[in-house]
């Protein structure tokens, strides 16, 4: 199962931004924005929605992975040896990790009117703050703040919780990340009344 664990991050880095890339940027391409905004809702009820449908679609392509946790299951010996607190806990981060990817790709789709460059700006954005941190991290330049750089990235808070141990800093951090670019892409909306 670790397998699965350590290689989605990376699939998602490109699953994701291409769920989303659509999300504003086609709907400004094609002029159904202004229809969309003129309906009674909010900003931030359509932004929500479309992260909900998004979110949505990333549980449904878990789903299928968890026919391989029922294999490991049945075949091992003795029957059940599987750390299960573990393989939970790894896909809570996962549908963390996901949500945040889905926030960034919104917040991608909503700056640009291009579905392409908003699937680039959504891979280099995530993968920055994903692996980005890691490598700043790595070079040393920091010295004591090096672990407060490193805490900043998306991986630390990811290998966190999928040891299993769900901590509030990492639900925190992640529900901040969320918030943050689900926000930015609210006020992105809203500038067009600016």
């Amino acid at each position: 199962m670790d397998g699965l664990f350590v290689i989605a991050p990376f699939v998602f880095l490109f699953l994701i931004p291409a769920i989303t890339m659509r999300s504003f940027a086609d709907e400004k391409r094609t002029g159904t924005i202004e229809m969309l905004l003129t309906k009674p809702l909010s900003d931030m009820k359509i932004v929500m929605a479309k992260f909900w449908a998004a979110f949505i679609l990333l549980i449904i392509s878990l789903l299928p992975t968890l026919t391989y946790y029922f294999s490991v299951y049945q075949l091992g010996f003795p029957q059940g040896n599987i750390d299960t607190g573990g393989t939970i806990g790894s896909y809570i981060g996962l549908l963390f990790l996901g949500s945040a990817f889905i926030a960034i790709g919104l917040f991608t789709s909503s700056i640009t009117t291009n579905q392409i460059i908003s699937f680039i700006l959504a891979v280099f954005i995530s993968g920055f703050i994903y692996t980005g941190f890691d490598f700043i991290y790595n070079l040393g330049w920091f010295g004591n703040f090096d672990l407060m750089i490193k805490s900043l990235g998306i991986n630390e808070h990811y290998t966190s919780i999928s040891r299993g141990v769900i901590d509030t800093r990492d639900i925190i951090y992640f529900i901040s990340v969320i918030s943050v670019f689900l926000l930015l892409t609210k006020l992105s909306l809203q500038s067009r009344k600016w």
